[in-house]
């Protein structure tokens, strides 16, 4: 009995970010049954192709930076065809700093379906190999290249309580080592992870001092996932602290109340601490 044809659907298929090895079964199959085939870099998918042993034929489309508006439409009328585009990034999960997350939001907003084949990423393999928490983390992707918009996600940066994940290209390693020094501070951990999957993988951990001045030596290669530790806790504020506070804000009239609700969201502290301490300031 001839099976149905499957719908059309926009198809996001990770690919290996160093070991071709890691490229699963499901994932040939997807690219081998697809109608067509979007690709950030044509010619890095026609190598995967080639070694997956299924041929490109004429389903390649290029898809990238340059061209993404066009693209997304030439994707959405494919998939509203029936057709099944299957999109691959250069390496790793498509949709996640790069092209792919224009094309799922133009098939979503037109009600089309999209698929996903999960596999390797290079955020997440950097982040279990780090050593820092896993429990919570935030992807921060690349920075901005320049201007306050960098200036503000870096200072951000400092005080995040997560485990905070970078794309960085080798070039720039460096410099963004010496900033999150600048900003973060000598004792902040870090990893640097390089080359993940392949042979000459390398996860460099140690203080952002040593880091800098380790990356300042040489000029890295291959594409780079910095993974900062979290920023350490503030100091729990002191009894004369939260006195000072309570105190100024009862000589600006508020209530006990108000003057206690204030100095615990300024401060940090629990609401029932910072009370009584405005109780005894009343009775001064």
């Amino acid at each position: 009995m001839t099976q149905p044809a499957a719908p059309g659907a926009l198809v996001l298929v990770a690919t290996p970010i160093g070991n071709l090895g890691d490229l699963s079964p499901r994932a040939v199959d997807a690219l081998r049954t697809a109608d067509l085939i979007a690709a950030e870099d044509t010619r890095r998918t026609r190598a995967l192709l080639t070694h997956a042993g299924v041929p490109a034929g004429g389903r390649l489309r290029a898809v990238h930076a340059h061209n993404e508006r066009a693209s997304a439409q030439m994707v959405v009328d494919a998939v509203a065809a029936g057709r099944r585009v299957v999109y691959v990034t250069d390496a790793g999960m498509p949709g996640v700093s790069d092209p792919g997350a224009r094309l799922v939001r133009a098939c979503l907003d037109a009600q089309l379906a999209v698929e996903v084949v999960p596999g390797p990423n290079a955020a997440l393999t950097a982040l279990v190999v780090s050593g820092f928490r896993t429990d919570r983390f935030v992807f921060e992707g690349f920075l901005p290249r320049r201007g306050p918009a960098r200036r503000v996600r870096l200072a951000a940066l400092a005080a995040e309580p997560r485990t905070a994940l970078l794309y960085e290209a080798p070039g720039r390693v460096a410099g963004t080592l010496q900033e999150l020094l600048g900003v973060c501070g000598p004792l902040r951990e870090v990893a640097v992870a390089r080359e993940l999957t392949k042979v000459f993988e390398e996860v460099w951990r140690g203080p952002l001092s040593d880091a800098a001045a380790h990356f300042a030596s040489f000029e890295p290669r291959g594409e780079h996932v910095l993974v900062l530790g979290p920023a350490p806790a503030p100091p729990a504020a002191s009894d004369a602290e939260i006195d000072a506070h309570v105190q100024a804000a009862l000589a600006e009239g508020l209530s006990t109340r108000d003057a206690a609700a204030r100095v615990a969201r300024d401060l940090g502290v629990a609401r029932r601490r910072v009370y009584d301490a405005a109780t005894k300031g009343r009775g001064r």
